[in-house]
C-alpha cells in the first residue's frame, strides 16, 4: 500500500509542476517570439520578401526561442512549485507517507534528467535544423522578392550592391524611366531604360530593358558607354542584405563536433566545410558548449531549488531562506550563461566549464544529505 501511495503522491505533484512548467514556457516563449517577429519585420518592409516568406521564417524560430527559456522557467516553475506545496502543508503528506527527503531530492533529479534530454533535443537537432530551413527558404525564395522591390521614385538599396530606381510602374509590372547601378564589380556599371519588365529565365529573375544606355565607370574614373534596344540584366547574381549563408548556430551538432576533432584534435590545417576553420573554431567550440553541456546546469538549478524542503514555512527564517534560494537560483541561471563565452577560451576553460555545474550539484547534494540526517538525529 505504501509504494502506490508513493506513486501517487509523486505522480501529483511532476504532473502539477509540469503542467505549470509547459504552460509558462510557451507563454514566455510566445511573448519573446512575438517581439522577434516584429524584429524581423525587416523582411518584408526592407528587404522585399513577402508575407508567406515571412510568416514561414518566424514559425521555424519558434523552437529555439524556446530552448533559451527553458531553463530559466524549469527553475522557475519547481521554486513555486515547492512553495505552493509548502504553503498548503500538502509536503507533509509526503513525510506522513513515510517518504524520506533523500528520495524525494533522488525523484526531482530523475525528473531533471527528462527536461536535459528535452533542452538537448531542443537545443542541439530541432532548434538547429529548423533554423537552417528557415534560412534555406529565404535564400531560395530570392526569385520572388524582386517584383516587390521595385517602387515608383524611390531609390531602393535592398539588394547589396545594387541600387534600383523606376520613375513608374504600370498594374502589368512594366516600369519606366528605369535606373540601375551596379557595383559587384570594380568597375560601377550604371544602366538607363526608358522602358523595362521583369521575366523569368532558367529559374532566375532576369529585368529586360528597353532602349536605353549602359555606362562603365573604370577606376581613373573614365567612363564609355553605348545604347542599346534591348538588353537581359541577370538579377540571380545580387542577394538581400538578409543574410543568406548558413550561420554557425543553423549547422547540425555532428558536424559540429567533426570540426573541433578536426582542428583541434587532429590538428589539421584544411578546411572540412567553410564554416570550419582555425578563425572561427571558438565560436564552434562555445555554439558546441552550449547545445550539449550548458543544460547540465538544469542539474544545479534542481540541487538549489530542493533545499527549500529542508526547513518548513514555520521556520522564522524560512522567508529568508526561500529568496536565498531564489536568488541564488537566478545567479546560476547567469552563470550558465557566462559560461557559454568563456568555455572557448581554451580546452582547459572547456573542461572547466563542463564539469563546474556537475562538481556543484554534487556538492549541493552532500550538504542536503548532511542536513537531513543531522535534523533525524
Amino acid at each position: 500500500m505504501f509504494i502506490i501511495n508513493e506513486k501517487i503522491i509523486f505522480k501529483k505533484f511532476l504532473t502539477e509542476n509540469t503542467y505549470f512548467f509547459l504552460l509558462t514556457s510557451l507563454s514566455i516563449a510566445f511573448i519573446v517570439w512575438i517581439i522577434q517577429a516584429v524584429n524581423n519585420l525587416d523582411i518584408v518592409s526592407e528587404d522585399g520578401h513577402s508575407f508567406f516568406i515571412y510568416f514561414y521564417y518566424i514559425i521555424l524560430i519558434f523552437p529555439k526561442i524556446l530552448g533559451k527559456v527553458l531553463p530559466v522557467i524549469f527553475f522557475i516553475s519547481l521554486f513555486y512549485t515547492l512553495i505552493k506545496y509548502e504553503n498548503n502543508n500538502e509536503l507533509k503528506i509526503f513525510w506522513l507517507n513515510g517518504i524520506n527527503k533523500i528520495t524525494f531530492y533522488n525523484v526531482i533529479l530523475k525528473y531533471t534528467f527528462i527536461i536535459f534530454i528535452i533542452q538537448i533535443v531542443i537545443t542541439s537537432i530541432i532548434g538547429p535544423n529548423l533554423q537552417n530551413k528557415a534560412r534555406s527558404y529565404i535564400q531560395n525564395s530570392t526569385i520572388d522578392f524582386f517584383p516587390s522591390l521595385f517602387q515608383e521614385k524611390k531609390f531602393i538599396d535592398t539588394v547589396e550592391k545594387l541600387t534600383i530606381f523606376i520613375q513608374s510602374k504600370n498594374s502589368s509590372n512594366e516600369f519606366s524611366d528605369i535606373y540601375l547601378k551596379d557595383d559587384t564589380n570594380l568597375s560601377p556599371k550604371i544602366i538607363t531604360a526608358k522602358k523595362g519588365f521583369l521575366i523569368v529565365k532558367n529559374n532566375t529573375r532576369v529585368l529586360t530593358l528597353l532602349d536605353g544606355k549602359f555606362i562603365t565607370i573604370n577606376k581613373l574614373g573614365n567612363a564609355t558607354s553605348f545604347n542599346f534596344e534591348k538588353i537581359d540584366f541577370d538579377l540571380s547574381k545580387f542577394l538581400t542584405k538578409t543574410t543568406t549563408h548558413k550561420k554557425i548556430q543553423e549547422i547540425s551538432i555532428s558536424n559540429l563536433v567533426m570540426c573541433i576533432n578536426h582542428i583541434l584534435i587532429k590538428k589539421k590545417t584544411t578546411h572540412l566545410n567553410i564554416y570550419c576553420n582555425k578563425e572561427s573554431i571558438k565560436e564552434i567550440s562555445s555554439e558546441v558548449y552550449n547545445r550539449l553541456f550548458k543544460p547540465l546546469y538544469l542539474f544545479l538549478l534542481s540541487s538549489i531549488v530542493i533545499f527549500l524542503i529542508s526547513s518548513s514555512y514555520e521556520n522564522s527564517n524560512f522567508k529568508k531562506i526561500r529568496l536565498s534560494i531564489f536568488y541564488l537560483g537566478i545567479f546560476t541561471i547567469v552563470v550558465s550563461e557566462i559560461s557559454v563565452n568563456y568555455s572557448s577560451k581554451s580546452t582547459l576553460a572547456m573542461f572547466a566549464s563542463i564539469f563546474l555545474p556537475l562538481i556543484l550539484c554534487i556538492i549541493s547534494y552532500a550538504l542536503f544529505y548532511k542536513k537531513i540526517n543531522y535534523k533525524n538525529n
